[in-house]
């Protein structure tokens, strides 16, 4: 193994002691990265996951025995695979240590097999290739490592030095040679960090629990936090009086590289953004100050940016806008969901998000969409409580909810194709010379004549043209072939027809048949 793979802490101090590795599982979204943690943990979280695709950055704590008989912890980040959930798998890396890249043995490297791979080598983290799903009958553990090497993934035995295990998620076979090596590249990197002191870390998830409140996920990156101390992410602020370990049990303390939950902020943490703790809540709020005033700062130049930018020339309409209000269950799937919308939209229309927020669809929100001319509320992984559904029924307003997010941005992807502006196109089906007048009745004609292109229907509209300038309109009102009547006459055929038209025709005219259809622009 090459030790070019590994990214060494350069922060250490004396003082400073060896940390277990945090590990990212990266992949495409059905290659096995949620089944693979499933057999490390001995637990079936796959089946929790709506389709069987993780949504949201998940952290996991285990113990691996290595072969020296030793026992090491590890944290694993699952993912998730899916092209949408791009920023929360960049967050994801961007906290790990070292990353494995799972490749199925019998599909090879895929789109979001090479999303993944990019988010790893732009954080310049050391990577091991996991081929999984070597109990399958079309596994070719040979062609995934070409697949590999054609996509410049150049693995040990194909002219690169990245390792490689071949594995069954399902079945268990290589996992803890897997293991092995997660513990060897680890020890290579030299991780380190502060035992004592105040702790540290990336906020990585947060959400509304509707029974204890206020709760986030938070990956311990130095020193230690325990209970009583105050922990500040951003703006937002809590005492930590309840923190979970991952598994949901009450501990009163916890260190670097640890996954923990704390409960009870006043407000949802941003996730991606850092953390810190404090001894005493007036070092806390001060803090919290400081972070306010940057962010009001940010917030002023952002907005006097686009001021200017966005300014529309005078005439100028701009596309159109479509009020939504969106709601999910996590701080990520908001992040990941905010930022697909933005991509979706086009020069003719787009989304306009005029409230979104973490947990249950309230009334309130119902009555905003009800207030905003055709909006649209969809939830997320996220339920309508009973006055919101009740307000709903009675003003015949739905509310959208998905628990899987591609059949979110389809039905998105829907409105907004169907929401492009029309236009009123006026399309020829038709045209006709007239050969002989019979008859002129105050504005009814009856003429003969013979279909050149198209064909002539009753009751279609037509523009009398003479010399190939429009000088009137007019009307079929009946039509006949060969004495019958009949409700349409085709090109090559002669016919007779009644014409309701002020303008009066005469031998040699046109008529062309023209139908208005609508057209997105």
């Amino acid at each position: 193994m090459s030790k070019t793979l590994i990214k060494k802490n350069t922060e250490s101090v004396s003082t400073s002691s060896k940390r277990p590795p945090v590990i990212a599982v990266m992949g495409h979204i059905d290659h096995g990265k949620s089944t693979l943690l499933d057999y490390i943990r001995k637990t079936n979280t796959t089946a929790k996951e709506a389709g069987g695709i993780t949504q949201h950055v998940s952290a996991y704590e285990v113990v691996h025995k290595a072969p020296d008989e030793k026992e090491h912890k590890i944290t694993f980040l699952d993912t998730p695979g899916h092209e949408a959930f791009q920023a929360l798998r960049m967050r994801g890396v961007k906290i790990a240590d070292i990353a494995i890249l799972v490749v199925s043995a019998g599909d090879g490297v895929k789109p979001q097999t090479l999303d993944a791979l990019k988010c790893i080598l732009e954080a310049k983290i050391p990577y091991v290739v996991a081929i999984n799903k070597i109990d399958l009958p079309d596994a070719n553990i040979e062609l995934t490592k070409q697949s590999l090497a054609e996509n410049e993934v150049f693995v040990e035995g194909y002219g690169g030095d990245i390792p490689t295990v071949a594995i069954s998620a399902k079945t268990g076979a290589g996992v803890d040679e897997l293991l092995d090596i997660m513990i060897l590249v680890s020890e290579l990197a030299e991780l380190k960090a502060e035992h004592d002191g105040p702790c540290e870390g990336i906020v990585l998830e947060s959400h509304l629990d509707p029974k204890k409140g206020v709760a986030s996920t938070l990956i311990i990156l130095n020193g230690t936090i325990r209970t009583g101390v105050f922990v500040v992410a951003g703006e937002s602020f809590a005492p930590v009086r309840i923190m979970e370990d991952f598994t949901g049990k009450s501990i009163s303390e916890a260190t670097f590289s640890s996954p923990i939950c704390i409960i009870g902020w006043d407000s949802l943490p941003v996730v991606g953004v850092s953390f810190k703790t404090f001894e005493t809540r007036k070092e806390a709020e001060a803090y919290v100050l400081i972070e306010k005033t940057k962010n009001l700062e940010k917030n002023l130049q952002k907005n006097l940016k686009n001021g200017i930018t966005k300014n529309k020339t005078p005439g100028e309409s701009g596309p159109v806008l479509i009020p939504l209000i969106l709601k999910a269950d996590k701080g990520g799937s908001l992040e990941a969901l905010m930022h697909k919308i933005e991509l979706l939209k086009n020069d003719q229309v787009e989304f306009t998000v005029i409230q979104n927020g973490i947990g249950a669809i309230s009334e309130s929100d119902v009555k905003l969409a009800l207030g905003n001319s055709n909006s649209i509320l969809v939830g997320f992984h996220s339920k309508a409580d009973a006055r919101a559904v009740n307000l709903a029924e009675r003003a015949g307003f739905k509310i959208e909810l998905f628990d899987i997010i591609y059949k979110l941005l389809e039905y998105l992807e829907g409105l907004l194709e169907e929401r492009k502006p029309h236009v009123s196109v006026e399309e020829s089906t038709g045209k006709a010379r007239v050969a002989k007048i019979f008859s002129v009745t105050k504005d009814k004609q009856v003429i003969g004549g013979k279909v050149e292109t198209g064909a002539m229907s009753v009751g279609a509209q037509v523009k009398i043209l003479r010399r190939d300038v429009e000088v009137g309109i007019g009307k079929i009102k009946e039509l006949q072939k060969q004495k019958e009547k009949v409700s349409e006459v085709l090109e090559g055929s002669e016919f007779g027809a009644l014409i309701e038209s002020r303008i009066e025709l005469a031998s040699g005219d046109r008529i062309e048949s023209v139908c208005i259809v609508e057209k997105q622009i």
